[in-house]
Formats: structure tokens, C-alpha cells, sequence
């Protein structure tokens, strides 16, 4: 409709006609209505009872009102004009102010409309961002709890493991404890130590007496724990106390081996390497 109707024109032809007739109707019309208003003050006018004025005078007003509605019941509309020129400029007329209001209406609308997309993309790009935000966070709670999961059952690997460490070291104690007092019931028994007052030689007569001779055994245990305890540099010095033939037994059967560079210090042979 808003495409179909189009502006108004001005009638020219029958402007002066539809002008004089509407005038007269007017002027009918305002007849009429100063009869009404003319009633109407006759009937203000009247004397009223003073003892009940104002009762009375609701009265009045209640009868002018019935009569009046009276009135406006027996009466059908009455149209403007009769003439169909000027109804269809009058029908024009109004038929562009109705599509004038549903034009605006229109653009209200659309406005609106419009307003209403922009909020509908700010909330699903808002919705995205919380559905992005929530993915992230189940991730990384699920990263999380798999860490968490790692790290439990290594510290529970990782305890088993020090006990089972714990537990062959013990073992290792135990076996090298035995090995030991085997190890020191054999040498007692075919390396005997040097007779218990035995010394070395003395070059002479005013010399002092040599330290007193260590046994094979305590040779050995000086030997093991320097190579134990600093197996960077696992020579010890030899001195008067080492017994040569002592010396020369572990020399000659390869449990001990010389500096290359400095023979009085000699090291435990690397069995190990």
C-alpha cells in the first residue's frame, strides 16, 4: 500500500464548489449548536429550591445528559458532503496520512529490529567467548587431573623403588659384611700377620725401630676404602709398614697395581672397569 499510494494533488477543478458547500455546513452546524448552548443557559437559569439546590441541580444535569444521549442514539452519521470529488480528496487525504503513520511506524520497526540483530550478535559472540572460555577450562582440568594422576603413580613407582633400593643396599651391607669375615677367616688362615713384635730391618744401630708391620688384611681394607671413598684418586701411600712380600702378593697376582709415575703409592686394581 505504501508503494501503490501516492501524494495528493491539488483539485483545482472542484476547490471552489466543495469549499462554498463545506462553508454552509458549517454554517448549519453552528446554528444548531448555538440553539444547544442556548437551552442549556435556560436551563441553568431556573430557580431552583434553595433547601435542596444542589440536588436538584445533579437532577438537571443527569436529565440534560439522558436527553442528549437520547439524541445521539436516534441520530446516524452523517457524512461531510455528499459530493464524491470531494470525498475522494478527503479519502486521499487520509489514506496519506495512514500510510504517512505506517511509514514511520515502519521505520520504528526496522529501527528496532535492527537494535534487536546488533544484541543477538553481541550475545552469541558473548555466548561463544563463555563456550570457549568453559572448553579451555575443561581441558585444562582434565590436563590437570592427568598430571596429577602421573605424579601419584610415579611417587608411588619412585617409593617402591627406594624401598626396593633400600632393601638391596641393606642386602649389599649384609652380603659385604659376609664376604668380609670370610675374606678375613682366609687370610688368617694362609696370610698370617707378621710375628707380633717383628719390625723391619735397621740400616743401623742408632736408627729408630721401624713402625710395626701391618697384616694383609688391613692392608686390603686401606686399599678398598680409598677407592671407595675417592675413587678419583684411589692411591695410597706405601710406607715401612706395608710388608714387602705383602707388597709383592698382590702386586705380582694383579689385586693391586703401582703409579705409573711415582712407585712408592699404589691403588686397588679396577675390577669394576
Amino acid at each position: 500500500m505504501a508503494e501503490s499510494l501516492q501524494e495528493i494533488p491539488d483539485d483545482s477543478v472542484y476547490y471552489a464548489d466543495a469549499k462554498e458547500e463545506i462553508l454552509d455546513e458549517c454554517e448549519t452546524v453552528w446554528k444548531r449548536m448555538k440553539e444547544c448552548q442556548s437551552k442549556l443557559k435556560f436551563l441553568e437559569t431556573e430557580t431552583l429550591p434553595k433547601s435542596n439546590a444542589k440536588f436538584s441541580l445533579s437532577i438537571m444535569h443527569m436529565k440534560a445528559l439522558t436527553a442528549e444521549y437520547n439524541q445521539w442514539q436516534k441520530r446516524s452519521p452523517e457524512m461531510i458532503s455528499t459530493n464524491p470529488d470531494i470525498l475522494l480528496s478527503l479519502g486521499k487525504k487520509e489514506l496519506q496520512k495512514v500510510k504517512d503513520d505506517l511509514e514511520s511506524v515502519l521505520s520504528a520497526v526496522q529501527l528496532k529490529n535492527k537494535n534487536l540483530e546488533e544484541d543477538l550478535k553481541r550475545e552469541q559472540q558473548w555466548y561463544e567467548e563463555q563456550k570457549q572460555l568453559i572448553d579451555t577450562l575443561s581441558r585444562t582440568q582434565e590436563e590437570t587431573k592427568n598430571q596429577v594422576e602421573r605424579v601419584s603413580n610415579k611417587s608411588s613407582l619412585n617409593t617402591r623403588a627406594f624401598h626396593e633400593q633400600k632393601k638391596k643396599i641393606l642386602q649389599l651391607k649384609i652380603y659385604k659384611k659376609k664376604l668380609l669375615t670370610v675374606l678375613e677367616e682366609f687370610l688368617e688362615e694362609h696370610f698370617p700377620p707378621p710375628e707380633k713384635g717383628g719390625s723391619a730391618e735397621k740400616k743401623n744401630s742408632q736408627e729408630e725401630p721401624v713402625v710395626q708391620l701391618k697384616p694383609l688384611q688391613d692392608i686390603l681394607e686401606i686399599l678398598i676404602d680409598k677407592s671407595v671413598g675417592t675413587p678419583h684418586e684411589p692411591y695410597v701411600p706405601i710406607d715401612d709398614s706395608f710388608w714387602p712380600p705383602y707388597l709383592e702378593l698382590l702386586l705380582r697376582h694383579g689385586i693391586a697395581q703401582r703409579h705409573p709415575e711415582n712407585p712408592d703409592r699404589m691403588r686397588l686394581e679396577a675390577f669394576h672397569g
